[in-house]
């Protein structure tokens, strides 16, 4: 019963509680008899050694629990949970993209933080319905509604608060639920933690419970007539009627229901259960998956239904000795082991030889699976993140998923004992599994380099490196990295619009191309009205392209056959991946076709190609060079005392201070920082403030950088 089923992410910034949140969910729901901790490294999602010595979740990682809903019958709950760091990135963005509905974590302490605000977009950009769950109550310095308020102010949400604390800090009792108006608290003789009491709320806390009730029913009245009038006419709200309008107000994405509690002590976390069952969306309540057509790029749609055809997509692979495992969600029809499918994405014919459920490193194999299945398959060869797999017969294309670009790079260096051929595959497959890492041969000085989001996400995906090779981590010598290094994108500094002559005689048949090409450096104005005009279009052929780079067909009157404009647009796009004088990828240009020639024998699509590749680097060489540096947003929080310190130290890294703000003692600061000047910034913070404050950073944006203060080698004279 596809009803009954929910696919939901954990998502959160680092440390918030996750996979505490996780841990617990396991264990009330039965699925574990002894708990797990993150500080005893024993969880059962972050089941890796690097997570379990390090403390945090690097991999998003599947386990599958039931829970009654409130009638007694079982509902499947699949959970994903995620990384916190912005390193790891990928693995949210490719979680939220298969999930119906996700749960953000917060801690009541640190609120609404970075990657808080990061995970949030994302889900954002995939409409998936969430719900709010504040978490640590327990912590000094806990703020419920101050955190209930930055949910407004950062995100943009409209949280609704179901359930609110009963104390807060040191003297927490317990929490509230505003649907039931009762007072639920643990029972502290239980070594169990099985045990609560659910009692009428004290008189020291009527008063607030009722006013936040209030509340509470106000906003979810906006999606219920029914209960505007009960309001109106002063009548008393039934619970069935709270509970049905909290579901459709979330699956519509009108509010965001809002639970609290504290995981690490077990309040509030069976209530969360009760509310993913009642709120959060089932397979059947998303709109049917869009596709195209691989032949005739029509658009095609799949529904939840397992009679349908196959459709499903890969969005994670990791490599095991024994052969890849790929973990597919299936929208539509059926998959059986041993049964052959089709990979759209490469044209190629598959079998899944076995899949499982996946219980964090535990597995339980199926005999069939079908809409609305996480799983997790072997035997494919070919089929790796974002490809699709479906009946041959009735083929589709889904979207694949889009990651973002990577902003650091290391060299890497190998000792000459190691075998050449081995880490080569190795750092293939370590590549091919995590989309945000690239890896490549710099042309000049013959360095691998190794390229991420971010210090720690290099320096974990070393550690794995090591771990495929059989090579101990401690050992540091036969693997090495190099300083990091900025990863530059660059645009032209002005426009300039310019013919360019391609003419070559050979001998036999020519070469003959002209074209008459407008180049503009787009600004960020311009590059949102052209994502907003792509989306206006609503076709699924047309996306907006991730270095926004934009190509317009202005001809004519026939001044270049049709025929051949894609190919001046190859060429251009072939071009604009990277400089003739700098390495980089170039961002934020528009080519503007708009004149030409053609010679009637002599023209031809790799005429055009090539002339379009040589008026390119024409135009780089007349419109100049602007290079692009990345920014990242920076978040610092330190006792208030080191505030000086910190602004003072972000100033002296080229940054600007966009916020300060101080609450109970601790400061936080906001600021742009250009990478380039971040690196090591750990050891600097820690030194300033003895050990006392943290920073997390995420990416920002490109922004433009003198190019004495960049660090990249200069241009070959001869280049020029």
């Amino acid at each position: 019963m596809l009803d009954r089923v929910r696919n939901i992410g954990i998502m959160a910034h680092v440390d918030a509680g996750k996979t505490t949140t996780t841990e617990r969910i396991l264990y009330y729901s039965g699925t574990k008899h002894k708990v797990g901790d993150v500080d005893t490294g024993d969880t059962t999602t972050d089941f890796d050694p690097l997570e379990r010595q390090k403390g945090i979740t690097i991999n998003s990682a599947a386990v599958s629990v039931d829970w009654a809903d409130r009638t007694g019958q079982p509902v499947t709950i699949n959970i994903i949970d995620t990384p916190g760091h912005v390193d790891f990135t990928a693995e949210v963005e490719r979680s939220l993209r298969v999930l119906d509905g996700a749960v953000g974590v917060f801690c009541a302490k640190g609120g609404v933080e970075v990657q808080s605000e990061t995970v949030w977009r994302q889900a954002n950009k995939y409409k998936v319905p969430r719900l709010a769950y504040v978490n640590k109550l327990d912590r000094m310095g806990a703020d419920f509604w101050g955190c209930v308020e930055q949910m407004k102010t950062k995100l943009g949400a409209n949280p609704v608060a179901v359930t609110i604390p009963a104390g807060q800090d040191t003297s927490l009792e317990g929490i509230i639920d505003l649907i039931q108006m009762k007072l639920i608290t643990r029972d502290l003789n239980d070594k169990t933690n099985r045990k609560f009491f659910v009692n009428d709320i004290p008189d020291k806390y009527l008063e607030e419970a009722t006013k936040r009730r209030e509340q509470m029913l106000d906003a979810i009245s906006a999606v219920s007539d029914e209960i505007t009038e009960l309001i109106l006419e002063g009548k008393d709200v039934p619970e069935d009627l709270i509970r049905k309008a909290l579901r459709k107000g979330t699956l519509e994405g009108v509010f965001t229901p809002v639970h609290c509690g504290s995981s690490k002590n077990f309040h509030g976390v069976q209530h969360l259960l009760d509310l993913i069952v009642d709120c959060l969306p089932s397979p059947l309540d998303r709109p049917p998956v869009e596709g195209i057509h691989p032949k005739t790029k029509d658009v095609v749609t799949r529904k939840p239904d397992p009679k349908e055809p196959l459709a499903a997509l890969a969005f994670k692979t990791v490599a095991e000795p024994t052969g890849d495992l790929v973990y597919i969600r299936i929208y539509s029809g059926e998959m059986k082991p041993g049964e052959t499918y089709l990979n759209t994405s490469n044209g190629k014919k598959e079998r899944i030889a076995r899949f499982y459920r996946m219980m964090g490193d535990k597995r339980i194999e199926l005999e069939k699976a079908g809409p609305g299945d996480i799983i997790a398959g072997i035997g494919l060869k070919e089929t790796f993140t974002g490809n699709t797999l479906c009946d041959p017969e009735n083929p589709v294309a889904l979207e694949a998923i889009q990651f973002p670009k990577p902003v650091i790079s290391q060299s890497l260096s190998f000792a000459k004992t190691l075998d050449a051929g081995k880490v080569g595959e190795a750092l293939s497959r370590l590549v091919r599994d995590d989309p945000t890492l690239k890896a490549h041969t710099d042309e000049e000085t013959k360095e691998t380099i190794l390229s991420g989001m971010g210090e720690l996400h290099l320096e974990i995906s070393i550690e794995k490196l090591k771990r495929a090779l059989g090579i101990p981590q401690e050992n540091t010598e036969l693997i090495q990295l190099g300083k990091p290094r900025v990863a530059y994108r660059q645009t032209l500094a002005r426009q300039v619009d310019l013919e360019y002559k391609f003419i070559k005689q050979t001998g036999g048949r020519g070469k003959f191309a002209v074209i008459n090409v407008k180049y503009t450096p787009l600004t960020p104005e311009q590059i949102e009205e052209k994502i907003r005009q792509i989306e206006e279009l609503n076709d699924p052929k047309i996306k907006p392209d991730p270095n926004n780079i934009y190509f317009v067909n202005n001809i004519t009157q026939g001044a270049i056959p049709k025929e051949y404009i894609p190919s001046v647009e190859e060429g251009l796009r072939e071009g604009a991946k990277k400089g003739y004088k700098y390495p980089f990828p170039f961002v934020d240009l528009e080519f503007d076709l708009h004149f030409g020639k053609y010679h009637e024998v002599d023209s031809s699509q790799d005429a055009f190609f090539l002339c379009a590749l040589e008026a390119f680097r024409e135009a780089q060489e007349k419109a100049g060079i602007q290079l692009l540096e990345p920014i990242m947003k920076v978040v610092v929080v330190s006792p208030k005392e080191y505030q000086g310190q910190i602004t003072g130290n972000i100033s002296s890294k080229r940054g600007i201070i966009e916020e300060t703000s101080e609450d109970k003692g601790v400061a936080t600061v906001v600021a742009k920082v250009p990478l380039a000047n971040l690196f090591g910034y750990t050891s600097d913070l820690r030194s300033a403030t003895k050990g006392q404050a943290s920073f997390s950073m995420e990416f920002s944006h490109y922004a433009p950088v003198p190019l004495e203060l960049a660090d990249i080698p200069k241009p070959d004279a001869k280049k020029k």
